[in-house]
């Protein structure tokens, strides 16, 4: 017998090259690959509720009174019926004032977050695809624009708009709004794997023009990115509350955040007796409908167009 035929081991249809029988070898591996998988299940059935909790809370909170705010219990319903009450008192407090708060909050972050997403796009693809002098420099600056917090540019920021007259206008939300760092960042990183240099050369070769080449070769590969910048800019403006705190003081300008904190602020002081708290939960549960409703309806935008950027 050789030396090979003494030391390599013995295999059949039933045993592993070590040894180990294969139906327990895989039955080890399954027991592995079982708890893992529950682990993860488990880790995301938390984060699940803990996303989920707020949200139902808000929901529960909308359908009591102002007394059964402080008296029920926190995660169940007092009255449902208290709902509809409440949403009828939302809309006609201080003449139907949430209606308009609403309505700017829709005007300041769709107009400001098509408006940044459309800076971002282009600002990505130039950063990404055409070399210029001091390229590096300039997106340096940008990027450390993302580690700087928004509150601490929101006094500067007031002071330059009082120079050009445009405290208290809606341009004092919109145009702080437009600038998007983070945005811009994500475009570049995105377009610089999505988009093929070659790919925009064979355009040029076939006497594509920049812009053409631009709309019709790029910016279909970019749809995920897009849209994923656009509800970034479209929740941060929605959610904003201290910049329009700082610029706004006409009652009939605030969004809907600042005019619940007003609200809220005329609740705690018991100005005139007035305690609206349950206008105030049902108020803020209306306001983030929008914002659910756009994540459940733009999410097939990122699941198509990552399918097509991996089939391309």
């Amino acid at each position: 017998m050789s030396i090979a035929s003494r030391i390599t081991p013995k295999t059949d249809a039933y045993t592993t090259v070590t040894g180990v029988p294969s139906h327990v070898d895989r039955s080890v591996r399954g027991r592995r690959t079982g708890g893992r998988r529950i682990g993860s299940h488990a880790f995301l059935v938390i984060l699940a509720i803990y996303f989920v909790v707020p949200i139902w809370w808000l929901f529960v909170a909308s359908t009591k009174s102002t007394a059964g705010l402080f008296s029920s219990p926190a995660f169940w319903f007092e009255d449902p019926a208290n709902f509809f009450t409440n949403i009828q008192g939302l809309f006609t407090h201080q003449g139907g004032i949430y209606w308009r708060w609403l309505g700017n909050s829709f005007l300041y972050a769709f107009t400001a977050g098509l408006g940044a997403t459309v800076l971002s796009i282009l600002a990505g693809y130039g950063f990404a695809k055409y070399r210029f002098r001091g390229r590096g420099a300039v997106f340096g600056v940008v990027l450390g624009s993302v580690m700087v917090p928004l509150t601490a540019l929101t006094i500067p920021t007031f002071i330059l708009l009082s120079q050009y007259g445009l405290i208290d206008t809606p341009w004092a939300v919109i145009l702080p709004s437009l600038l998007n760092p983070f945005g811009v960042y994500l475009m570049r990183i995105y377009t610089q794997d999505a988009v093929p240099d070659e790919m925009l050369e064979a355009a040029r070769i076939d006497g594509a023009g920049e812009w053409r080449t631009f709309f019709q070769v790029a910016l279909p590969l970019l749809r995920p990115a897009i849209v994923t910048v656009l509800l970034l800019a479209v929740v941060g403006t929605w959610n904003n509350f201290f910049l329009p705190l700082a610029v706004l003081t006409d009652p009939t300008l605030l969004p809907v955040t600042v005019g619940l904190n007003r609200w809220t602020t005329l609740s705690n002081s018991g100005a005139g007796g007035e305690q609206v708290w349950n206008l105030i939960t049902s108020g803020a549960f209306i306001s983030v409908l929008p914002l659910l409703l756009s994540f459940l309806f733009l999410q097939r935008y990122w699941q198509g167009g990552l399918a097509i950027g991996s089939i391309k």
